[in-house]
């Protein structure tokens, strides 16, 4: 069980290598879900940039349950927009060709989503999703210098040229790219306070603030259970958000007052979870008029 693991692990995965790491990781997950993985990786963590890698491939899993169980990455962004409008990616004859700008863990990836369009000429936008191997003929990773946030983690610009790929059934935007970011957001966020719980635990936190992490943690193991795309789910995620939000000054007092390698760690990357918040705040006026 995911939460009696959780509950009685002492130590954490020693940082390596992206690969190394995350294979260390699958070998004591097993064959859990992938919110399991989202929870177990984040307890298991030593920084939060890995926390939020088992977070993210955890999302990968819970969009495309036949994904390989190596590393992968999905590709969407060019010019810093996800508009399929603003893609050239295409898509012909099982063939992807463009460029994706923005890669998380890129050069350690394995398989890669790649979104790309697909419509003739005179048609509205229309995506598919294709799956490519890192280093096959056509598939070329930049490797981009490190982040002030997360550095541990990389991120890398794909450059696609004529590359076989096999298409994923169904449209690639509703289907894959568009939920993904709340799968993303839930599991990413179930990681992150599973390490923030991990610390909270070895640096002596109040218990009562242990007890409120863990209920955050189960209610985001009730929102994984629903469909990602309606408006009561996106509803129900921005509660969970809320709910870290107002935890956000007791855990950064307790951070500043235990042990400084956390405190550290936590100045620099404390605020992954603000990176995809505009998206989520219109997400969440939606859905409120759509529940009315």
């Amino acid at each position: 069980m995911p939460w009696q693991s959780l509950l009685e692990t002492r130590d954490r995965l020693p940082a390596s290598n992206l690969e190394d790491w995350y294979t260390a990781l699958l070998a004591r997950v097993g064959d859990g879900n992938p919110f399991t993985l989202a929870l177990l990786g984040g307890r298991l963590a030593s920084t939060p940039g890995l926390a939020f890698l088992s977070g993210y491939q955890a999302a990968l899993r819970a969009l495309w349950p036949a994904a390989p169980h190596s590393l992968g990455a999905l590709c969407v962004t060019e010019n810093k927009s996800t508009r399929p409008a603003d893609m050239s990616t295409r898509l012909d004859d099982l063939q992807l060709s463009g460029r994706k700008d923005f890669v998380t863990a890129a050069e350690a990836a394995d398989w890669l989503l790649v979104a790309a369009r697909e419509e003739t000429h005179g048609e509205p936008p229309r995506l598919a999703m294709g799956v490519v191997r890192n280093g096959d003929p056509g598939v070329r990773i930049e490797t981009l210098p490190a982040l002030p946030l997360m550095p541990d983690i990389s991120h890398g610009r794909l450059h696609l040229q004529q590359a076989h790929c096999e298409r994923l059934p169904g449209d690639g935007w509703d289907a894959y790219a568009k939920p993904f970011r709340s799968i993303e957001d839930l599991h990413v966020l179930t990681a992150v306070n599973a390490w923030l719980y991990g610390v909270g635990r070895d640096s002596g936190w109040p218990r009562e603030l242990q007890l409120r992490l863990l209920s955050l943690l189960a209610g985001c193991a009730e929102v994984a259970r629903l469909c990602p795309s309606t408006a009561s789910t996106h509803l129900l995620l921005a509660g969970l958000f809320a709910q870290f939000a107002s935890l956000r000054p007791e855990m950064d007092a307790a951070m500043a007052a235990g042990p400084a390698q956390w405190n550290t760690l936590w100045l620099r990357d404390g605020k992954l979870l603000e990176i995809a918040r505009t998206a989520r705040e219109k997400r969440l006026a939606k859905a409120l008029v759509a529940l009315g």
